[in-house]
């Protein structure tokens, strides 16, 4: 199993079509803010670190509640998307945003922050073990004492025995095509377990359909091998929560 998984290739790739993921952009925007305020108020947090901003959904939503938030993905292409929405939505001041995957964190941003949050199943494109703890280890060390940790992931333990080959996705009537989006799986026992996302993006009218198709891998990875992890290199407080298709796992660094 090679250890090394860029990303990068398949983000560039779909950013333009990222959006279809969600039924209605904005109405994610103001849940995404709602549910991470939930999370983040307790904790008195003012500065936010977004390790994989995508199109900005998170980076965005926190940046018009008023946080501070520095914002990081390792896709260019994504990176434009993200300014661009974030252009839209008059907070492109409000954000800082930075090319970088997980590992050049402590070279790209200047901590600590009050939290660090990762969510659209972002970690499980780490294969290794070594790979994980060293991202957990990233993250706490940017972390101000006290501060939180925020990881939205799928957790893929009750998709171990069954290993769907099809995932159904979206169906988007514009005015000038309609446009539909899903998934195909295809399994890898590894180990780890892997699985090679192919999403398809199918589009037309009438008679005349095309397809786009475009693949990424993701580890099988459970949120009990998460938690342990965290537990080793040294958070607290874990608490796993339901997040619609992700679960949203918090914890905290001990005060010194």
């Amino acid at each position: 199993m090679p250890t090394d998984n860029d990303t990068s290739l398949f983000y560039d790739a779909v950013a333009d079509d990222y959006h279809l993921q969600y039924r209605d952009w904005d109405t994610e925007l103001e849940r995404e803010g709602l549910n991470l305020r939930r999370f983040l108020r307790p904790h008195d947090v003012k500065t936010v670190l977004d390790t994989s901003c995508g199109p900005g959904t998170q980076a965005i939503a926190l940046a018009r509640l008023g946080y501070q938030v520095t914002a990081a993905d390792p896709s260019a292409g994504l990176l434009a998307r993200a300014r661009q929405n974030a252009e839209h939505y008059g907070v492109l001041d409000q954000i800082t945003f930075v090319q970088s995957d997980f590992q050049g964190l402590p070279g790209a941003v200047q901590g600590p922050f009050d939290a660090v949050l990762t969510k659209g199943n972002a970690l499980p494109h780490l294969l290794q073990d070594e790979q994980i703890e060293e991202a957990l280890l990233v993250f706490h060390d940017l972390l101000r004492p006290g501060g939180l940790l925020l990881i939205g992931m799928r957790d893929f333990e009750p998709l171990l025995d069954d290993r769907p080959r099809f995932w159904p996705g979206r169906v988007h009537d514009e005015p000038e095509e309609q446009i539909i989006i899903f998934d195909l799986w295809d399994w890898d026992d590894g180990p780890p377990i892997t699985v090679t996302v192919s999403n398809f993006v199918v589009r037309g009218t009438g008679q005349t359909y095309r397809v786009s198709r475009h693949p990424v891998v993701f580890r099988a990875l459970t949120a009990e091998e998460v938690e342990v992890v965290m537990l080793e290199v040294g958070f607290q407080d874990i608490v796993v929560a339901p997040d619609r298709w992700e679960l949203l796992i918090s914890a905290v660094k001990p005060e010194e």
